[in-house]
């Protein structure tokens, strides 16, 4: 009688292989989560790219901040949407404030704002965050961190 080889993995090399997928999901899956959240923010901050300049141009002509998206030459808020922005809009002194919905927020309605200030002919721009309704920290690029 020939003695029979099983063939195949036992279960605790099952049981190890299945912890170790666990530990990785993890780690992974939040990961992934806050990168996303990221990048939506960072959808925000490209759509306000052309705000920026707008602005940036109505005050090189006129020497003041335009005060609603029309003065800056720009559509209206509501139309200035992407994947996770609802609106981009330009208030009072050129402030241009980026609204998200909730996929960098599960409550939703967070934002981000931009203050323009004349820098010697140049314009800077400062973010600034309105407590309670601030997109949080970690979420928004390094230079509108606090």
């Amino acid at each position: 009688m020939k003695k029979q080889v099983q063939q195949g993995f036992t279960l605790i090399e099952l049981m190890i292989v299945v912890a170790i997928i666990g530990i990785l999901a993890a780690v992974a899956i939040p990961s992934y989560q806050d990168y996303t959240k990221r990048a939506h923010v960072s959808e925000g901050m490209g759509l306000a790219g052309a705000a920026k300049l707008a602005v940036a141009e109505h005050y090189s002509s006129n020497n003041s901040f335009p005060t609603t998206n029309a003065s800056a030459g720009l559509k209206a808020a509501a139309s200035i949407t992407g994947n996770a922005v609802t609106s981009v809009t330009v208030g009072a002194s050129g402030k241009i404030t980026i609204l998200y919905d909730t996929k960098v927020d599960s409550a939703g309605d967070k934002v981000i704002v931009l203050t323009p200030t004349d820098s010697g002919g140049s314009i800077k721009w400062a973010c600034n965050s309105a407590s309670g309704t601030s997109v949080s920290s970690p979420l928004r690029p390094a230079s509108c961190r606090d």
